[in-house]
């Protein structure tokens, strides 16, 4: 009786074994550059967002909400959306580096509502603002990401024992219409592409700036 040869010993079957070699290396290759490129994107994406402009800017605060110290070394102005994705990356951002650097760095929250639920939710910051509770207002409305009634506005306006009733009179008359605006027509002169956009002792740098790469912008502008 005859054996058979093994599949694998035969010329075809050494010639597939080849092949499927060649292939899987030819994907490893192809894997590697793509890992390669997604990285060196991302190192560029990174190096423009920190990357200030040559010019700087002189951007009014007067009628916003801020955080920090009043006599700070840096000032950072967020123009910022309650809508948008990104700005909800970069609250928390806002919120850690308040807490390192509260007594060196001042942040300013100006609105730049680019969604159609936008402006009643930088209304909503306002009317809580008007109580002393901006800044709890800012959380909810990011921690809430996604609302866009009245009625949720006001419940939130609950949960961070605002006065409702004042705090819904102001939200239903659109009591700060005018500033928001302001903040707007500002954002338009000062070319602004969209949210959060950042000035950073009067340096435009444009995009969600990731965590680390923030503090480390911060403590080098400590050193100068």
């Amino acid at each position: 009786m005859a054996i058979k040869n093994s599949w694998y010993k035969t010329w075809w079957g050494v010639g597939l074994i080849i092949i499927l070699i060649i292939i899987l290396i030819f994907l490893i290759a192809v894997g590697f550059y793509f890992f390669n490129l997604v990285k060196q994107n991302k190192n560029n994406l990174t190096n423009q967002k920190i990357r200030p402009t040559s010019q700087t800017y002189n951007v009014s605060t007067l009628d916003n909400f801020w955080l920090g110290t009043a006599n700070p070394k840096i000032t950072i102005i967020e123009f910022s959306d309650f809508a948008c994705f990104f700005c909800k990356n970069s609250y928390y951002n806002v919120r850690e580096i308040n807490l390192k650097y509260k007594d060196k760095v001042k942040i300013i929250f100006k609105d730049y509502p680019l969604h159609e639920e936008s402006t009643a939710l930088a209304m909503a910051g306002r009317c809580a603002g008007e109580q002393g509770l901006f800044w709890l207002m800012h959380d909810k409305l990011f921690q809430n990401q996604g609302i866009n009634t009245n009625q949720q506005l006001i419940e939130l306006a609950k949960q961070i024992g605002a006065d409702v009733n004042k705090f819904t009179d102001c939200l239903t008359k659109q009591k700060y219409l005018t500033n928001i605006q302001k903040d707007i027509a500002e954002g338009v002169k000062l070319n602004l592409t969209g949210t959060p956009t950042w000035f950073i002792n009067g340096y435009k740098i444009e995009g969600d700036i990731p965590h680390d790469v923030f503090t480390q912008t911060l403590e080098r502008l400590l050193i100068y």
